[in-house]
């Protein structure tokens, strides 16, 4: 019987093992450092002057002497104010000029560009066109303000020049003096101002759409309308929430065009929530009733703010259920 050579066995290789990474000391405190410039700047122009409105929206103040408390006083006097609530009832006709319109034509004017021009024509001429579309929203108000009130102006405004010449004289108007064209007129200038917003927004969302999916509903018979609804539309859903809710918070803000185009006249007939405030604060020197107003707006778009954030989050639920 041969002896059987004795064969060693192969050594097992060891895993490598891992660098040991010093532990930073004390912990995640040091990431808190960085934070404390945010924080101090929030504090300073948020938290601290919100307190303070809210604070002298219980007081009676003219600027001058010390605030006296004076409780629910301006509160009461808010809620029976006719002023406050027609300025309100403006603020809804803002929203229409600010957020319907826009939204609605932003969102089809960049479907056009991306699924039409942008395939047709190339890039370069759609990047043009949304570039042009947003050019308003990087005007100052007041120099906005001040090109279209001349065109505006009742006498030779360049409006009332145009209608005259081709023979609809009796159209003209006195567009920001009269109180049924007056908010009427401020309501087209702000679409033009706010419409290339949700353009912008828009085309970036539409860029993370597959263009494979037009082309595939295009062979299968779809026209553009029907795969601008079942296609951009269901992509960018998350962007056009992000889009109204911005522009319905702007729009109950509004105050710049007012300002520079009417100072909430005539009457009161373009009057909106700030531009009241800002009247009681410098004009009347009601300066406790005008945080009154300011807070009572600041409660209005925190509860739209919450209403849509939920309005959204109840839709994504929505959504990744039926998948």
């Amino acid at each position: 019987m041969s002896a059987v050579p004795f064969v060693r066995a192969p050594r097992a290789k060891l895993p490598p093992e891992e660098p040991l990474i010093p532990q930073r000391r004390g912990g995640t405190a040091g990431y808190w450092l960085y934070l404390i410039p945010g924080l101090v700047l929030v504090t300073v122009i948020v938290v601290v002057p919100l307190v303070w409105n809210i604070y002298l929206s219980f007081t009676d103040w003219r600027g001058i002497r010390p605030p006296e408390f004076i409780g629910f006083e301006n509160w009461i006097e808010l809620f029976g104010d006719a002023t406050f609530w027609t300025s309100f009832v403006n603020s809804v006709w803002m929203i229409v000029a600010m957020v319907i319109f826009p939204t609605l034509i932003g969102l089809v004017l960049a479907a056009l560009l991306f699924d039409v021009i942008g395939r047709k024509y190339g890039g370069r001429l759609a990047s043009f066109l949304r570039a042009t579309y947003y050019l308003p929203q990087i005007l100052p108000a007041a120099i906005a303000g001040i090109v279209i009130g001349w065109i505006l102006r009742p006498q030779d405004g360049a409006l009332n020049t145009i209608l005259e010449s081709i023979g609809l004289g009796f159209l003209a108007q006195n567009w920001l003096g009269s109180p049924e064209t007056a908010l009427g007129s401020i309501m087209v200038v702000l679409v033009w101002v706010q419409i290339g917003y949700p353009v912008v927004v828009f085309m970036a969302a539409l860029q993370r759409v597959d263009p494979e999916l037009y082309e595939a509903a295009e062979l299968d018979g779809a026209n553009w309308f029907q795969r601008f609804q079942a296609i951009t539309v269901s992509i960018i859903r998350p962007e056009i929430y992000v889009v109204t809710l911005t522009c319905t918070i702007a729009a109950l803000k509004v105050f710049g065009p007012v300002y520079v185009l009417t100072r909430g006249g005539p009457g009161d007939s373009t009057i909106v929530p700030a531009y009241y405030a800002y009247s009681e604060f410098f004009q009347s020197q009601q300066v406790g009733y005008g945080a009154t107003i300011a807070t009572a707006l600041t409660v209005v778009i925190a509860v739209v703010s919450i209403l849509f954030i939920r309005a959204q989050n109840a839709a994504e639920r929505k959504e990744r259920a039926g998948l």
